[in-house]
């Protein structure tokens, strides 16, 4: 029997989803006999998805990930949240530049028109005067081409013996452009990475061979059906980017709560909502266009405000976050274990069943060393996640 392929997918999410994703990938790693993460068929990443699936088809283990969370190692770089946020200096000077010309331009636009109306006129003008993107991108591409020069590690795309995929969108005509195919593979890694993680309004966007690419997550949330192109029969997809749903939690979040909190949070909210339903839509439709394919899918839940209101940008909150996802992770792997196990059968894998029912702790797995009193209270979380399970099924069976 010939060997099934398989692919991993991952959404973006900012660093708090890589961060995210870290958690639930060793946790998949560590929960399905049978699943190599660095020995898949095809990874297609997008944003901080590519981020992370670059540096697992570049052989990097999510225990060396995890680890390079929370200290350096030796020969290694140590993963921050910093290395994404970095002020576009030199952007609001060159904008701020424009400032004078534009504000003369539209004075004399102003004595033109008379007493016709000019306000949005004049806006629009000075709107140019507004910087592209925040923050700088390219310490992403930087970090990326130093790691990847290191350990047998490779930029090409070429010189890998799996398929990677970063998908970015082209600015200029709204289409996405597949890094790593052919046409597209000499172009170095890191710099896929950079052009597929450019939001729009955080980051300028990234400039190669004279055309401009921003993230690829405003046309498809996962870009799953990249890998079922190139034969994937089994897509394991982690997607860090879910809507919260303050009315599902114990109704002490107040009303307006989100729009107290200013823009970035409502701007937050709205982006997540979009690109939540487009991504059940679109799994949907891979049931019908590829039947013989599964495709399963891990993300937190609307419930989970930790994933919506967490300053990541803390030493502790990295090492929270990252813990939070191994641990939900584990816990959706017990509550749907008996539909996972004719799934990953079909395709060579078994879900450890005996793993996930031990009490385990994300830092001790990785070599990690962490205070007493974390370890002693890990037992009494996976029991707490346990009695959490049973409560949801108990409810589930109401429900229905």
């Amino acid at each position: 029997m010939a060997r099934r392929k398989i692919a991993l997918a991952l959404a973006g999410g900012g660093p708090e989803g890589a961060i995210y994703e870290i958690g639930a990938l060793r946790a998949l790693a560590e929960s399905i006999e049978g699943l190599d993460l660095n020995q898949m068929d095809t990874y297609v990443g997008v944003s901080a998805g590519a981020f992370i699936g670059a540096n697992l088809a570049n052989r990097m283990t999510t225990a060396q990930m995890v680890r390079a969370i929370v200290k350096a190692e030796p020969g290694e770089h140590p993963f921050t949240p910093e290395t994404f946020f970095q002020p576009a200096a030199k952007e609001f000077l060159g904008r701020l530049g424009r400032l004078p010309r534009l504000i003369q331009q539209a004075i004399a636009k102003a004595r033109h028109r008379g007493n016709d109306p000019i306000l949005a006129d004049v806006l629009m003008r000075l709107g140019r005067a507004l910087p592209v993107g925040v923050a700088q991108n390219h310490p992403i591409r930087d970090y990326l081409a130093k790691i990847y020069s290191i350990k047998d590690r490779t930029d090409d795309f070429r010189q890998l013996d799996r398929r990677l995929y970063v998908v970015a969108t082209e600015l200029e005509t709204g289409r996405a452009v597949r890094f790593g195919e052919p046409g597209w593979d000499h172009v170095p890694i890191s710099e896929a990475v950079q052009a597929s993680s450019a939001l729009p309004g955080l980051y300028r966007p990234v400039e190669i061979e004279g055309r401009n690419f921003v993230d690829g997550v405003l046309l498809k949330t996962l870009h799953a059906s990249v890998a079922l192109e190139q034969g994937a029969q089994l897509v394991l997809c982690v997607n860090p980017i879910v809507p919260v749903d303050l009315h599902s939690g114990n109704g002490r979040v107040p009303q307006g709560y989100l729009v107290n909190r200013g823009l970035p949070t409502v701007l937050s909210q709205t982006f997540r909502t979009l690109i939540h339903s487009r991504l059940h839509v679109g799994l949907a439709s891979y049931g019908e266009k590829y039947p013989d394919a599964d495709v399963v899918l891990f993300e937190p839940r609307p419930d989970d405000y930790r994933m919506f209101f967490t300053n990541i940008f803390t030493f502790s909150s990295r090492r929270a976050v990252c813990e939070h996802a191994y641990n939900v992770t584990r816990r959706q792997l017990r509550r749907r274990a008996d539909a996972l196990d004719p799934v990953l059968a079909r395709h060579g894998m078994r879900l450890r069943r005996e793993v996930l029912e031990e009490p385990r702790s994300l830092w001790q797995g990785v070599g990690v060393s962490i205070e007493e009193g974390e370890i002693a209270r890990q037992p009494t979380l996976d029991r707490l996640d346990r009695s959490l399970d049973r409560l949801e099924a108990a409810l589930e069976r109401v429900g229905g």
